[in-house]
């Protein structure tokens, strides 16, 4: 899969080690001026719809139906997601042809224009005029959205991106979270709480202006495009688009998914915590208090766990814990009981609620933990020319999806299930979702795999990992020392890899259905299988053709002594029709362990070694296609085999 460059305006962004983790961006113009501005947007937001509906439901009096108490919140969040619907295709556009800063000032300037009308409606208390706001809020957010994500992939590195979403993520949950907060608090002060709404709504978004004033400038990446005002046409043009990338298509249907999740949750808090809980207000609070921290700490958890990089790997592990903690959800909520109403003291006082709480934050965690990688994979495989209108294809799925939860939910509860009976189906339906979709994009299921055997069978050490090339075709040699190097491989880099391996491996009934997963091209010698031997060779120029990552173990098999051997010439028949750079790697420690020859066959004493062994590969420089030769390459990876891990 070809990979597109991306070249950073600020050149900063491409060095690895410009800051030691993700909260040091916040000191960094590059990135800090865009996280306030997008914090307090999304703080904006949630304060005035908060503020508004809490007005509809406790403070007005309306003869509306659709401005009744228990439809308000619907109605709000409604009339907000629709501008997603019929207008995301034009922000995506709009994003793609212009310098993204131009329209995050330009978004910001229309922010104000919305608080002061909106400023307006609380004063007069005109619910209708407070309807048109959030009607055009949502329009706001719909501008915002590709730009949100477009922007940081120009700014960042890859092993930045990662990072940087959690830090987007969490700051959007927090925001979420004190707009509610502050909203509900200002417009509940007897007599002047409208107003004081009204201050905070223009005031928000003035502080907002000023921040973006000091985002860089992030230039248009199809300065040419030419706008299809038509939102029909266009909205189908984007996901059409979307689509010509089949990981990047079907990635944008697991995040949309995630939406899904939440949004059943989320809607069903109240009514959860007083159905179920038997909680007041301040216990709903709560829950949502406990999901946003929960989504928060997970994506910042994404760039410890997936040491700087982008590490789909992540992604089946927040499903299975996503899954895991909605169905105990459901167990922990069944014995609950019954009780005349817990005040939020009473309620953390009980024990039994603990376990609500851990199993409502963990699964949180996960979603975490699921979604800021696959938003960095987005970012980083789809093409820059077109990348803001492939978020802008995601934003319209995520529309969908989340009327599409509101459906399915309140249809499940029309026909009679409870609210934990609701939670326990979502997240079994999670659990065969996230099942299709990994087995439909291997790749997430081969990176989690690799991820454990990295992490979990191993104690994984990777140096020089930033000269394994982000983007275009490069030939990857390494010592062949054990049947795990090719998950190892797979741990270390950012990108896919396609191995050519010995086709006996194949053969061999549990790691042979890994590797074809993993699309591994089998090779014999010339002399066992002429046919074979050069369908290897023409795959393998077609992956480095689509300018894709291909690794070689140039020994022919596994070493059956620890010793590296002679180096075979397969690697310039490939040069010769296709002159990339060629990167050495060494594998180190790994002789002795379960899947190495050593005493032998191979995988017959699991513990020979112990548990959490450490092992280690070392990236060297890439080597110019002119001056590689077997000999220089295999004197190359001897020298890293002999450098301190």
């Amino acid at each position: 899969m070809d990979i597109p460059a991306d070249t950073a305006p600020n050149p900063r962004a491409a060095q690895a080690h410009d800051h030691p983790n993700q909260f040091a961006l916040l000191r960094q113009r590059r990135f800090a001026p865009f996280f306030w501005t997008q914090f307090l947007g999304a703080g904006n937001d949630n304060l005035f719809k908060f503020a508004f509906t809490v007005m509809v439901t406790y403070q007005l009096q309306l003869s509306d139906a659709f401005l009744q108490p228990q439809l308000a919140g619907l109605t709000i969040g409604a009339l907000f997601i629709l501008p997603f619907l019929l207008f995301s295709a034009t922000s995506g556009q709009l994003t793609d042809k212009y310098d993204k800063t131009r329209v995050i000032r330009f978004v910001k300037n229309l922010e104000i224009g919305i608080m002061l009308l909106a400023g307006w409606g609380f004063w007069i208390a005109s619910p209708y005029i407070l309807l048109a706001c959030v009607f055009l809020m949502g329009l706001h957010s719909t501008l915002f959205g590709p730009v949100k994500f477009a922007y940081l992939p120009q700014h960042l590195g890859e092993r930045e991106l990662t990072g940087g979403n959690g830090m987007v993520e969490m700051g959007t949950f927090v925001a979420i979270l004190l707009g509610q907060v502050a909203g509900g608090l200002l417009v509940g002060i007897a007599g002047v709480g409208r107003h004081y709404v009204a201050f905070a709504c223009v005031g928000v978004a003035l502080l907002g202006r000023i921040v973006a004033q000091y985002v860089p400038a992030s230039p248009s990446t199809d300065p040419q495009l030419r706008i299809n005002w038509n939102p029909v046409t266009e909205t189908w043009q984007n996901l059409k688009l979307a689509h010509g990338n089949l990981v990047v298509f079907r990635s944008l249907l697991g995040i949309s998914w995630m939406w899904f999740f939440g949004a059943a949750f989320l809607a069903e808090f109240p009514s959860f915590a007083k159905e179920v809980l038997h909680g007041d207000e301040q216990v709903a609070s709560l829950l949502l208090v406990v999901f946003s921290v929960g989504i928060g700490i997970g994506s910042l958890l994404c760039e410890v766990l997936s040491r700087r990089h982008v590490e789909i790997g992540l992604v089946p592990l927040g499903a299975i814990g996503m899954s895991v903690f909605a169905v105990d959800l459901y167990f922990a909520s069944r014995g609950l009981a019954p009780s005349a109403g817990y005040t939020l003291s009473t309620f953390i006082a009980e024990p039994a609620h603990w376990r609500v709480m851990a199993d409502l934050g963990l699964l949180s965690l996960f979603a975490g933990l699921y979604s800021v990688p696959m938003y960095a994979l987005i970012q980083m495989r789809s093409q820059p020319s077109h990348r803001a209108r492939i978020i802008a294809a995601n934003n319209i799925l995520n529309a969908l999806f989340l009327i599409g939860s509101s459906v399915i939910v309140g249809a499940l509860i029309k026909t009679g299930l409870t609210v934990p009976q609701v939670f326990l189906v979502v997240g079994l339906l999670n659990a065969i979702v996230a099942f299709y979709i990994f087995m439909l994009v291997p790749e997430y299921f081969l990176r989690f795999v690799a991820f454990i055997m990295a992490r979990l069978v191993y104690r994984f050490k990777v140096r020089g990992d930033e000269n394994i090339p982000t983007a275009g075709a490069a030939i990857l040699v390494c010592n062949h020392v054990a049947f795990v190097d090719p998950m190892l491989l797979m741990a270390a880099s950012p990108r896919p890899i396609r191995f050519i391996m010995d086709h006996e491996i194949f053969k061999t009934p549990v790691l042979g259905w890994f590797f074809r997963l993993a699309k591994a091209i089998p090779i014999a010698p010339q002399k066992v299988d002429a046919k074979i031997y050069e369908q290897a060779f023409a795959r393998a120029r077609e992956v480095l053709s689509d300018g894709d990552l291909l690794c070689i173990f140039p020994e022919g098999g596994l070493t059956k002594t620890g010793e590296m051997g002679e180096f075979k010439a397969g690697v310039m028949k490939l040069l010769e029709s296709n002159p990339v750079p060629v990167v050495p790697l060494a594998l180190q420690n790994l002789w002795g362990s379960f899947f190495s020859r050593a005493d032998g066959a191979p995988m017959r004493r699991p513990f020979r070694r112990g548990l959490f062994n450490r092992v280690s590969l070392i990236a060297g420089d890439a080597v110019a296609p002119a001056d590689v030769t077997p000999a220089g390459l295999h004197d190359r990876v001897a020298v890293l085999l002999a450098s301190k891990a």
